[in-house]
């Protein structure tokens, strides 16, 4: 959340279009034919990837615009005259509404038979393919806490007690900031919205998206906040991106208690100029070369099998098997009135 970062860049927000060409020349004498990706502004892959796709004939545009939210409605605004030929990075809050909107063509990708069996029915009914998934949690600056003498928390029950450390952000306006509301909707029932007034009246701090939460209230990053909403792979990237090459481990740890899964799909387009090469592009993000990239390309984690982790995520960041998560029918019926609430709750 670098736009080619998920756990440093992701959460940033913005509506331009923005024509992003990764391509290189092809070895074919022929000329490759061109397939359009609608996606978020973190989308990114190794160059020898893009490049290796051209080679196969395929020269891929990637039309970059805003967070998934921004993305998915420009979508929906288009549906059945699209710009491109695919999307990719709706994920599982926005799915459902998306594929009642008639974005989506039916494709049904070979390849769904080597991913997860947890993901293989994830397909609004052949509309759409899982190729990646993440986690949302809370982000423990570890090293505030011990300097400080301060026990960290262990559960979400024991935030209100630390909202004044707590930084959170806006759900209409940020993806993690709504998977977090939405880790709270499944833990506390009917009852979130008390959840919510205990932080709100202990002090907690709204902020408009992931960038300035984590880059400017988070402790790591020279804030008074150490404890951020951000993502389970966050603690693998401040290894991997520290300044000083001694950093071997990470001063940061996530709180496992209060994670959401995200789920990221990708789709034909209803209406696309080139379908078929959409389709070869959902099977080439699912092939095993693009998934065994992914994680260090978008610090999120492969849905494919038998897929090797890296040394830095195994060691750091392994997967969550614990992670909240709410259907994405039930998100789509409540989610108006969910953000309504919530935006009561918090004066917002």
């Amino acid at each position: 959340m670098n736009v080619c970062k998920r756990a440093v860049a992701l959460g940033s927000f913005g509506i331009s279009l923005a024509l992003i060409s990764g391509c290189s020349a092809t070895t074919d004498t022929s000329e490759p034919q061109i397939v359009r990706m609608l996606t978020h502004e973190s989308f990114a892959l190794s160059d020898e990837l893009i490049a290796e796709l051209a080679e196969q004939g395929i020269q891929l545009e990637i039309l970059a615009t805003g967070d998934a939210g921004s993305m998915t409605a420009s979508a929906v605004l288009a549906a059945g005259a699209p710009t491109a030929d695919l999307i990719f990075g709706v994920d599982n809050t926005l799915i459902t509404r998306a594929a009642g909107e008639g974005v989506f063509a039916p494709y049904t990708s070979p390849e769904l038979a080597n991913i997860a069996p947890e993901f293989q029915s994830l397909t609004e009914e052949g509309l759409v393919t899982p190729i990646d998934f993440g986690d949302v949690c809370i982000n423990v600056d570890t090293q505030w806490f011990a300097d400080n003498n301060v026990e960290p928390p262990t559960t979400l029950e024991e935030l209100p007690a630390l909202a004044n450390r707590l930084v959170v952000q806006d759900p209409g306006t940020s993806s993690p900031g709504l998977a977090f509301l939405l880790a709270t909707v499944v833990r506390f029932g009917d009852s979130w919205p008390d959840f919510w007034t205990q932080l709100r009246d202990a002090g907690v701090k709204v902020a408009g998206s992931w960038t300035d939460a984590y880059y400017t209230d988070f402790t790591l990053n020279g804030g008074d906040r150490p404890l951020v909403v951000s993502y389970a792979t966050s603690p693998a990237a401040e290894v991997i991106f520290a300044e000083d090459p001694s950093v071997s481990a990470p001063s940061t740890r996530t709180l496992v208690d209060s994670c959401y899964r995200q789920i990221e799909f990708a789709g034909v387009l209803e209406g696309a100029a080139n379908p078929a090469g959409a389709e070869k592009v959902i099977d080439w993000l699912l092939s095993p070369t693009v998934q065994a990239d992914i994680p260090l390309s978008m610090f999120v984690y492969p849905v494919r099998t038998a897929v090797e982790l890296p040394p830095v995520f195994a060691e750091f960041t392994p997967v969550v098997t614990t992670s909240a998560e709410l259907d994405p029918a039930v998100i789509n019926d409540e989610l108006d009135g969910i953000l309504s609430r919530w935006g009561q709750v918090m004066g917002r």
